[in-house]
């Protein structure tokens, strides 16, 4: 096929072995076509670079009115609550959404937003793995796809080129850290979500370590956890037994931090007698426990709106802004203060229980 013409579903038929009628069947959605060839029908548009209704789509004057949104766990309480400004903003614009959720994989957010723009959505509002090295990013920008990043901070080579809103993840960080140094702790250490589902939590560990250097303080390297932890007691005994000096630890975001303080207690933990423990986010989950959690609070519903607004520009055509961040806070909470002058109890290896 010459590289000067765009694919066609002839091409498509040819690639895949099976007749034009199958091909239009299978990127149509109809019965009647087995498994095997509709799966080779799918391989041969994904190799040839195909998307229905996509190509050329900057030159269409009709526009669907719908916008795809492209999240990694909807039931994620930042997610959702981001979710939820973008669909006031939406509803708002007369505008409807699609949402996918990618767990964090790649591949699914590939499929997820071929799915998407395969419904012809007038553009798209994601939030990537790693923004800084990411095909998909690359592919819609060479498509001319509308797209604006919620969360991520795309590095500094492509924010021109790249629309995103969120939060400056590395500054806020390091002053969350600060305020741990400044009530006396000296031992303070991460707990974040795995670096290679979140360039976030690469960023602020980036704070973490600039707090703690600007101290003169040793910084280590964060316990990585995935996004899906939901015990993380193991975890906790083999810092407190490895670090017995440790009086602070702050987790790259407040999901992760909810769990924490759970398991602390679990383990027969004071949270803050025995242990401060400071977040990300500011959900507001966290304010309803108790006590509160101290942490950084961000937009989460602003982000969502602002992502709307910001991508209805794109779509009329405006080019893209960059980075957008809107302003973040610390809020003391109740999880955090100053170090005990008494060192806390070492729990026993063995008490963690069997969870199930």
């Amino acid at each position: 096929m010459s590289t000067q013409r765009s694919a066609t579903i002839k091409d498509i038929a040819s690639r895949a072995e099976v007749s034009i009628a199958t091909v239009s069947r299978v990127l149509n959605a109809k019965a009647g076509v087995s498994d095997a060839a509709s799966e080779a029908v799918l391989a041969a548009a994904r190799q040839l670079g195909f998307r229905p209704n996509q190509l050329g789509r900057n030159l269409r004057a009709a526009r669907s009115a719908t916008l795809g949104v492209m999240l990694p766990r909807l039931g994620h309480p930042v997610f959702a609550e981001c979710l939820q400004g973008i669909e006031q903003a939406a509803r708002g614009r007369g505008l409807s959404i699609v949402v996918s959720a990618t767990d964090y994989d790649r591949a699914t957010e590939e499929a997820v937003s071929e799915q998407l723009l395969r419904q012809r959505v007038d553009g798209l509002i994601l939030t990537v793995a790693d923004a800084a090295d990411n095909p998909l990013l690359d592919k819609l920008d060479a498509e001319g796809v509308p797209y604006v990043l919620v969360f991520n901070q795309p590095l500094a080579a492509k924010a021109a080129v790249r629309s995103s809103v969120g939060v400056d993840n590395r500054a806020a960080a390091r002053e969350m850290v600060q305020q741990l140094l400044a009530w006396g702790h000296r031992e303070i250490h991460m707990l974040a979500g795995q670096f290679g589902q979140s360039d976030r939590a690469r960023q602020r560990f980036a704070g973490y370590c600039d707090a703690m250097q600007q101290a003169g303080r040793d910084w280590r390297a964060p316990l990585q956890v995935p996004f899906t932890t939901d015990d993380t007691r193991d975890v906790l005994l083999h810092l407190l037994h490895e670090r017995p000096q440790t009086t602070a630890l702050f987790c790259s975001n407040d999901q992760l931090t909810m769990t924490v303080v759970r398991d602390l207690r679990a383990l027969g933990l004071f949270v803050p007698g025995d242990i401060s423990v400071a977040g990300f986010d500011g959900v507001q989950t966290g304010a309803l426990m108790h006590p509160p959690l101290t942490t950084v609070s961000t937009p989460t519903v602003q982000i969502g709106r602002a992502a709307v607004a910001l991508l209805s520009e794109r779509i009329a055509g405006a080019a893209p802004q960059g980075a957008v961040l809107l302003p973040h806070a610390l809020v003391p909470g109740g999880t955090a203060r100053e170090p005990s002058p008494i060192p806390p109890r070492l729990p026993e290896r063995t008490s963690h229980a069997d969870p199930s």
